[in-house]
This record gives C-alpha cells, structure tokens and sequence, in this order.
C-alpha cells in the first residue's frame, strides 16, 4: 500500500503556471509527482489536486497516458478499482521536473516580477 498522498503538496499560493518547462499542460507536471510514489485512484489524486476539475483531471490523465506517461490499469471486480501509474518513460520526467521546478523556486520573485509587468492591468495606455 502506498503512503496517502499530502494534501497539502502543492502550496495553493504557489503560481504553477509560472514554471516554464511543461509537460503536457498545466497540471502534467504536477499529476506526474503526484505518482511519483506508485499507483493512485483518480480519488487520491482530487487530494492534493484540489483546484483542479474533476473534468480536466480526466483529460490530463487521457493525454499523459496517450503519451506513454502513464498507464491506466481496470482492475475489476464488485468494486471497480481504477488506477494510474507511471511508466517508465513517465519516470524518466522526474528529475528533469525536479530541477524546472528548483529553478522556479530560485526565480519566482522574477517570474511574478515579469508577469506582472507584461499584465494588461499594469500596462498604461
């Protein structure tokens, strides 16, 4: 059994959006550490991943596995148990999304510095 996930994981004040590297769309990359640990039921995904849609979970799962990232497994039975793992090509993102996201974290005060910059709100006409 793996160990629950955080629901904490993802501080909800951190900008995700402002990581330049992405795979996928926004919530890949955070879907991919999410699994990091081993196989998750979409349930234990929503922990974590709270201000995501159930919706747009689905269709990020759908592309990180026509991807080769992830792989989807049915198990069946009385209670019909789906969950996702990565493979190996989806572990092989590990470490290139732990070194994006040390270096977001390094030039965060810049990256919010640049959006709001270029943000129509602070833009005088």
């Amino acid at each position: 059994m793996t160990k629950p996930l955080d629901p904490e994981m993802f501080d909800p004040l951190c900008p995700s959006d402002l990581v330049p590297i992405r795979v996928g769309d926004k919530w890949a990359g955070m879907i991919i550490q999410c699994l990091e640990g081993g196989p998750r039921r979409f349930s234990e995904l929503r922990v974590p991943l709270r201000n995501i849609t159930p919706k747009v979970l689905t269709q990020s799962l759908r592309a990180l596995e026509r991807d080769g990232f992830v792989v989807r497994t049915v198990h069946a039975g009385p209670a019909r148990n789906v969950q996702y793992e990565l493979t190996s090509l989806g572990r092989s993102l590990l470490g290139l999304l732990d070194t994006a996201r040390a270096w977001a974290e390094a030039h965060l005060d810049e990256l919010i510095d640049a959006r709001e910059t270029a943000s129509p709100a602070s833009r005088t006409s």
